[in-house]
């Protein structure tokens, strides 16, 4: 298997790259689910959308880091993927080649600081993660009202346990399934 890698690499391609991209379109379509932004609260802008991808990648990310043998070299995959589409989007946003690396470099720093927060918050209790998704998700809003910051918790914490169900074999093969966005109006509570 390494030395198909090598050879892939040699020829211009990483065999997790195909995998990664899937995982990483699964993650950008369920963060622009119209729910988490109509009905939980978290900002429509640039910003929001950030989050909520940086927030379903933790969760992929967390996933493949308990998987094991070759889930390590997907969760970087998965990474690079992320890193070259925020790449991608700030030349879309017409920033220009000398600011360009600067600003992704200040975004993977703090992406990197999110994983480790909801981490955190994942493993201690609900407090922990409320401060970490008030901070991020709800950052550039005044005050996210609390049914949504609650119904949020909860989505997370459902997520997280449905990506750990989810059979390593297809994660690896870049089948990724979320649940559908938290409904606050349901009462969906942590």
């Amino acid at each position: 298997m390494r030395f198909g890698k090598q050879i892939a690499r040699l020829l211009g391609g990483d065999p997790l790259a195909v995998p990664a991209r899937s995982i990483y379109d699964d993650v950008v379509r369920q963060a622009r689910q119209p729910a988490l932004y109509e009905s939980c609260g978290v900002p429509d802008s640039v910003d929001g959308r950030f989050e909520l991808v940086a927030l379903h990648a933790f969760l992929v990310l967390r996933r493949l880091q308990r998987g094991g043998g070759g889930a390590a070299g997907l969760a970087q995959a998965l990474v690079d993927t992320l890193i070259q589409d925020l790449d991608r989007s700030l030349r879309e946003m017409g920033v220009g080649d000398l600011g360009i690396s600067r600003r992704v470099k200040a975004m993977a720093r703090g992406f990197y600081g999110r994983i480790a927060a909801y981490e955190a918050g994942l493993d201690g209790p609900d407090d922990m993660l409320r401060a970490a998704l008030t901070r991020n998700l709800y950052g550039t809003v005044a005050a996210a009202p609390a049914s949504e910051v609650t119904a949020m918790i909860a989505y997370v914490r459902r997520e997280a346990a449905g990506l750990d169900d989810q059979d390593l074999t297809d994660l690896m093969a870049g089948k990724v399934a979320f649940g559908p966005p938290p409904d606050p109006d349901d009462g969906e509570t942590a």
